[in-house]
């Protein structure tokens, strides 16, 4: 047997070690073209009971100055964020509100606002003969389900200042990074298995249909033709059915993408609404009722 020069050895490794780089580039070019979905986000101030979402800012500057800080941290890493304050100026200018009812406020808010995430900031600051304190309570929420995202209490520590402000801004500066990575986290986990939402089916006590009545040109039972429609508009196929009896059908996990095809909001009010247009091409007369991300169809 002929032993390998030295020479044509060191050639060989050359040429795997250029393959090698060839190859990591071109997965780096590859890694770094695919688009980054970041969701739109808007931050809210904490209120307690009593307290008014509408003029909340108005009387307490550290939560002005938390919630301009929240807002620069996700500016500074290419979020798209919602002006919280310019919203409600454009809310109150064309007489949104209706009533003073806290969870009806925060809601058109949000709904105006488009965002994928709302996120809350709470202050509380101390202050005594050994010095003052700050600490940021961050909460952030899916809008279309209102589920928990991420949440974090930043501090700033304890310092012999009257600067309160700069308290809270230190206390924020500390908690983002990991507020943050956790909020996309989970925010990937849904852009990638879809948001569940629960679809409650039953009859009203004067309908003349059941689940078993037959539907379309195959005669297929109605829980067997609304299967097949959730197999097609669930996303990626995925949705369990609870059970199904003669008169209730209860999908208890549908995933649904969080944006449709022309990347707009995709939400739970958008999927029942193509669920109830649906039910009204097969000849029945439903009605809808939504609570959070469960749907309530009602076949009279």
């Amino acid at each position: 047997m002929i032993a390998s020069s030295p020479l044509k050895t060191n050639f060989i490794r050359m040429k795997k070690i250029i393959f090698l780089f060839i190859v990591v580039l071109s997965s780096s070019l590859t890694y770094a073209q695919l688009p980054i979905l970041l969701p739109k986000i808007m931050v809210i101030p904490f209120t307690k009971d009593g307290e008014d979402l509408r003029t909340i800012l108005d009387k307490d500057i550290n939560s002005r100055i938390a919630i301009t800080k929240i807002k620069e941290g996700f500016d500074s890493r290419g979020y798209t964020t919602v002006d919280f304050v310019g919203k409600l100026k454009t809310a109150k200018d064309n007489q949104i509100f209706t009533s003073d009812n806290q969870s009806d406020i925060k809601s058109k808010i949000i709904e105006m606002a488009g965002c994928d995430i709302y996120v809350v900031a709470e202050v509380d600051t101390k202050k005594d003969n050994t010095g003052s304190s700050a600490s940021v309570i961050i909460s952030s929420y899916e809008t279309s389900t209102g589920n928990s995202l991420s949440n974090k209490v930043g501090n700033s520590g304890k310092f012999e200042t009257d600067d309160i402000g700069r308290l809270v801004s230190k206390a924020v500066d500390k908690s983002m990074e990991e507020f943050i990575a956790m909020m996309n986290l989970k925010f990937a986990e849904i852009n990638k298995n879809g948001r569940s939402v629960l679809v409650d089916i039953s009859f009203s006590e004067n309908s003349s249909y059941n689940m078993t009545s037959p539907f379309g040109n195959d005669k297929l039972a109605l829980s067997d033709v609304l299967e097949e429609w959730f197999s097609t508009n669930s996303f990626n196929n995925n949705y369990h059915i609870q059970g199904t009896t003669n008169f209730k059908m209860i999908f208890d996990d549908v995933k649904i993408p969080i944006k449709d095809k022309n990347q707009n909001n995709y939400t739970t009010n958008r999927f029942a609404l193509d669920f109830f247009k649906y039910l009204k091409t097969l000849g029945l007369d439903p009605s809808k009722e939504i609570k959070g991300n469960t749907i309530y169809i009602t076949i009279n």
